[in-house]
């Protein structure tokens, strides 16, 4: 198994808490950012398996910017980017979600419903 951890980015506590408990339980490492702005700065300083975002958090850089700032920066970590949002009615979450063809679990979602798109993508 990949010893290196998971970025999980979410500025809800118990989304956290939920994603992580079930990645670990599962034999994955994790680390968590509550931002995008923290995700980037993770990212330049470390090495990751795979990044689970929310698409929307706070301090003006979303899951999408992330999503930019691996192709220009970290191209090989695009294939291994899941996002996860409540607001997948919101055209523009839509379309940005599209223009990243990454694929998108739906909050609140399942414990299995996550690994089994992170079993499939890292």
């Amino acid at each position: 198994m990949n010893a290196l951890p998971i970025l999980v980015i979410d500025d809800e506590p118990a989304v956290v808490a939920f994603v992580r408990a079930a990645l670990e339980r599962s034999g994955y490492a994790v680390v968590a950012a509550r931002s995008g702005a923290e995700a980037l700065d993770l990212l330049k300083r470390g090495a990751f398996r795979g990044v689970i975002s929310d698409m929307r958090t706070p301090g003006g850089v979303t899951g999408a910017d992330v999503h930019a700032w691996l192709a220009q920066n970290q191209p090989d970590l695009l294939g291994r980017v899941i996002f996860i949002t409540g607001d997948i009615v919101n055209e523009e979450t839509r379309r940005l979600l599209g223009a990243t063809g990454a694929p998108c679990i739906e909050k609140p979602f399942r414990v299995q419903q996550l690994l089994t798109v992170v079993e499939e993508r890292f």
